[in-house]
């Protein structure tokens, strides 16, 4: 009898030990990526000195030591980096709403932006939807951009015009041209009509000026609350700058109402556009949204023309089969585009090695979230390091060669990253660029004039330098400057 007693007792123990290992011990706490040790307040800036593509270096050599996600802590909150494809579909495919926030606007973005209310800073949400599924249903359309075609005829006539006058006088350093050609474009599209040059180059100036000026207003990231009274001078630009776009750009919302345009328009889509509250557009908002629309298609889609320009001045060969192609084709037209692979190529190729973003734009969780075994926090900033995954050699063969072939003989790259993300020079999942597929033809149809227009040469013994520089994108460190030499088949050539 003390025998059983004694072992029911012990067998009582072990099931109570065991209840409270099991269900009773605290929670194991989960844990952060890992990450550089970080100094109080500092945090990892001493880190990441320098500017531009200096940081970017910097940031290159954390996956190694720390792996595919890492923490930094910068500006008084955590920043998670994203280094890989894989990892990068988890989150952004895999666990899409989770990770479509994003963070609070900094006092700089939430001036220009009035306080959120464009699709690239709108929280994920009502008022997000509502904003991207009109400039989807109401711009972008593939009714609405053919009606936009005289206007596109007319900016890549302008830009080639342009070229000529100035190729008489031997190499052209050809960024300002296209910048303002695809200004002028979207300039229309925006408002509804083609404006004269004056118009058009106080319109870019003012959108300029605030690309220009994004990098040294960091500062009010660092200091949220007491930056604008530390930085006065550079608050009063902040709203010098704001003051300069709202007498350019509040005159064409208005008269885009009041006058008859060439186009529906996408200032007309804002104008009648309800809320999720019931209320309309602010004038304010309406001219944050048309500065989105302006900068989010100008500063990429010119950046991106040069450095596909300078690959065919790099790569002869490329370029005679590009334009081997147009005269097959017996031209240029959105149309003919279809059947021109090996110009999709080259772009796209262009793309995959220089993304007009080494960095989307920053995302952060709605809630907590966890990554390869990792917790990302609510609020967590999160960062996806773009140019990494297009040059990733598990991917891609020889990752640092222009070789546009790769993209033909039946591979299709799904640039949206739905299956699989081999490069996203777009961005990936709920927050992928609205206007994509905009972009990837007016990158076509720019390109292929300019190669039916001009054989693009470098002058002799000068290389052509790819190396970067980071401003609003990712430009070239020295500008593009060829020699343009007007083709046989050139409209220039047979008018004269």
């Amino acid at each position: 009898m003390a025998e059983a007693w004694l072992t029911f007792l012990c067998v009582s123990l072990s099931v109570a030990v065991s209840f409270i290992f099991f269900f009773l011990r605290p929670k194991a706490k989960k844990t952060l990526p890992p990450g550089p040790p970080s100094l109080p307040i500092i945090g990892n800036h001493l880190l990441l000195r320098g500017s531009g593509i200096d940081i970017e270096l910097a940031l290159r050599k954390l996956p190694k030591k720390y792996g595919p996600v890492f923490t930094l802590r910068l500006g008084g909150g955590l920043s998670i980096f994203v280094a890989t494809r894989a990892v990068a579909h988890q989150a952004l495919v895999q666990q899409g709403a989770k990770f479509a926030d994003r963070p609070p606007a900094p006092p700089v973005s939430a001036v220009f932006t009035s306080q959120q209310h464009n699709i690239s800073a709108a929280p994920y949400g009502p008022l997000w939807r509502v904003l991207r599924r009109n400039l989807m249903s109401e711009t972008l359309i593939p009714a609405r951009v053919k009606a936009f075609a005289p206007a596109r005829q007319w900016a890549v006539q302008t830009l080639i015009e342009a070229l000529h006058e100035r190729a008489r006088e031997g190499p052209v350093c050809v960024i300002e041209a296209m910048r303002l050609a695809v200004f002028s474009l979207l300039l229309s599209m925006c408002f509804g009509e083609r404006f004269g040059d004056e118009v058009v180059k106080k319109a870019e100036a003012a959108q300029r000026r605030l690309l220009l000026s994004f990098s040294k207003f960091t500062v009010f990231a660092l200091f949220p609350r007491i930056g604008k009274f530390i930085f006065r001078k550079l608050w009063q630009e902040v709203h010098d700058i704001k003051h300069q776009q709202e007498e350019v750009l509040l005159p064409l919302i208005r008269g885009a109402a009041e006058r008859q345009t060439e186009f529906f328009s996408y200032a007309d889509s804002l104008a009648v556009l309800e809320l999720p509250d019931g209320r309309k557009l602010s004038e304010g908002e309406m001219l944050s949204l048309c500065s989105e629309f302006l900068n989010g298609g100008t500063d990429t889609t010119s950046t991106t023309l040069q450095w596909v320009m300078a690959n065919l001045v790099k790569h002869p060969d490329v370029q005679a089969k590009v334009y081997e192609e147009i005269e097959k084709e017996g031209g240029v037209d959105e149309e003919k585009l279809q059947r021109m692979p090996y110009l999709k190529a080259v772009v796209t190729e262009t793309l995959r090695l220089h993304p007009p973003g080494h960095f989307v734009l920053q995302h952060t969780v709605t809630e907590d979230s966890t990554l390869e075994g990792f917790v990302i926090p609510k609020g967590a900033g999160v960062n996806f390091m773009v140019k990494e995954m297009g040059v990733d050699p598990e991917a891609w063969e020889e990752p640092l060669e222009f070789r546009p072939e790769r993209f033909l003989g039946g591979l299709e790259v799904d640039l949206t990253g739905s299956r699989e993300i081999k490069m996203m020079p777009f961005g990936v999942g709920r927050r992928i660029c609205p206007g994509m597929a905009l972009a990837m033809m007016h990158l076509q149809y720019f390109v292929g004039h300019l190669v039916k227009e001009f054989e693009w040469k470098s002058v002799d013994g000068e290389e052509v330098d790819l190396s970067e520089k980071a401003e609003f994108t990712v430009v070239m460190r020295n500008p593009l400057k060829p020699l343009l030499i007007p083709r046989p088949t050139s409209t220039h050539t047979k008018q004269n």
